[in-house]
């Protein structure tokens, strides 16, 4: 693992994830921006001291030389530094997982995918939200024809944490957040849009088209965006809106995902992630459980306990790293992964969830927004 250590949140929720099906084992990592900080975290973690390592140039170099050297390194670093990571362990032979966005620029998850592709090796992305199994469940439904074709997609992520300038006292995770340098041109959208612009096209099977923009910043003092409006076109015809907010207060981790055909809807909340609400037209709402017996084959490889026994965020999470494993070992062995290895985000999920982020901004710097007019009453 690179970064990850004392402190950050996203760091634990990968090893955490990462344990609980055994398909894989922490072996080495450099922590920490410090050095000896970092080796000390490593301990900690009950790490060789030999793997603990100062710096992540300092361990691809090391573990490139061992027998028995790693195999694939979680990046859980701020965004900007993702780029130079991915491309030094893809050049050196390691897979990677990586956080989202894939990169801070699209020039870079353009570069990035490439290589990826070129040398063969496994990028896997954390787009989260496609690891819960009632999300595949609505994937394959709506594959299938069950809710007629797609017209309209509404996908949101609000969140409350940043309503108020909680970087300007010294909250780590939001001094990067809000610096376009170390983040990116996208705030909220980059942050959280990306996971529901990627969880609306994962279910619905469509292409987005072209996209109209409306960011704002209500948090004095920022450089970024912290609310994005967005209105999405789709090829084929469909319509979309997403919504991503740091400042919504009441919100602590509201993901929703609705999609409506011409023959009916399905309905998705991350908060009560293990049903899926499906309305046929001029039929009963139905209540889709995890666990049922008669669910697809992506949704029972992804699930652990029968219904009544909740499963949530954390198991998503493992479903990807199981998800990863499988696709690595598939890889390896020459075969087709199964069906936890399927269906997976990688560096092209990457490189779409950073162009999409670059059309939104772009949009929204434009100066001909066609509602920016004069409305007479």
């Amino acid at each position: 693992m690179v970064g990850g250590g004392q402190g950050a949140y996203i760091g634990n929720i990968h090893r955490l994830a990462a344990r609980l099906d055994g398909q894989w084992q922490l072996v080495a990592g450099a922590f920490d921006v410090d050095p000896e900080r970092g080796r000390a975290f490593a301990l900690s973690q009950g790490l060789d001291p030999a793997r603990s390592y100062g710096t992540w140039q300092e361990m691809i170099a090391a573990e490139a030389a061992r027998p028995d050297r790693m195999e694939a390194v979680a990046i859980c670093t701020p965004n900007f530094t993702h780029y130079p990571i991915a491309k030094a362990l893809i050049e050196a032979g390691f897979d990677v997982i990586c956080e989202k966005p894939l990169t801070a620029t699209l020039a870079d998850a353009v570069a990035l995918e490439q290589l990826a592709r070129d040398s063969g090796r496994f990028v896997g992305v954390t787009y989260t939200y496609s690891g819960y199994p009632m999300v595949h469940e609505a994937r394959v439904r709506v594959a299938a024809g069950e809710i007629g074709a797609v017209r309209t997609v509404q996908v949101e992520y609000p969140l409350e944490w940043m309503a108020t300038a909680i970087e300007q006292q010294g909250n780590a995770q939001a001094v990067w957040r809000t610096d376009p340098v170390k983040n990116g041109r996208g705030g909220s959208i980059g942050d959280i849009g990306t996971h529901a612009y990627h969880l609306a096209g994962f279910v619905s099977g469509l292409t987005l088209d072209s996209l109209t923009a409306d960011l704002a910043t209500f948090v004095s003092g920022r450089a970024l965006d912290d609310n994005a409006h967005v209105m999405l076109r789709y090829q084929g015809g469909a319509r979309g809106l997403l919504w991503s907010s740091q400042v919504a207060i009441g919100h602590s981790n509201g993901v929703r995902l609705r999609v409506f055909g011409g023959t009916g809807s399905l309905q998705w909340y991350q908060e009560q992630p293990n049903e899926l609400i499906l309305t046929p037209l001029e039929g009963r709402v139905q209540v889709v459980k995890r666990g049922a017996p008669d669910l697809s084959e992506d949704a029972q490889a992804r699930t652990r306990t029968p219904p009544g026994h909740p499963e949530g965020y954390l198991e998503a999470f493992a479903n990807l790293y199981a998800g990863f494993a499988e696709a690595i070992r598939a890889r390896a062995e020459g075969r087709e992964p199964d069906a936890i290895g399927r269906n997976l985000p990688t560096a092209w999920d990457g490189l779409k969830g950073v162009a999409f982020v670059e059309a939104v901004v772009d949009s929204a710097e434009a100066a001909d927004q066609p509602w920016l007019r004069p409305v007479a009453v």
